[in-house]
């Protein structure tokens, strides 16, 4: 799943990182995706076996433009939701670690069928 959605994202033309694994001594890109896997339980069960995983995910976008932040973040959550992810709400705003920046995030999910 996690390649899935870094696939689709990268559909935006903006690099697409793991949360936290960027270098602190590399300047950011001017827009950028990064996503955090927050859960992946293992869903409908029958005799002991579960028959799905429920992938959970946090995806954040972050720019130097607060206008692209609010645009871009829309259009990934009406992409991911018509590949069948399951996206809460609208998002909502996040702190950036650099004041040149702006950001928001929303949480999704993905069944992964057995």
């Amino acid at each position: 799943m996690k390649t899935e959605l870094i696939n689709l994202l990268k559909t935006f033309g903006f690099p697409v990182y793991r949360q936290g694994s960027m270098n602190s001594e590399e300047d950011y890109p001017s827009s950028f995706f990064t996503f955090w896997n927050i859960e992946t339980p293992e869903d409908k069960h029958y005799n002991n076996e579960a028959a799905r995983a429920v992938w959970g995910f946090w995806v954040y976008l972050y720019s130097d433009d607060p206008s692209i932040v609010d645009a871009k973040l829309e259009e990934a959550r009406k992409l991911l939701k018509s590949n069948d992810w399951i996206v809460e709400g609208k998002g909502e705003d996040v702190a950036s670690d650099v004041e040149t920046h702006t950001g928001r995030m929303f949480t999704c999910y993905k069944i992964e069928n057995y």
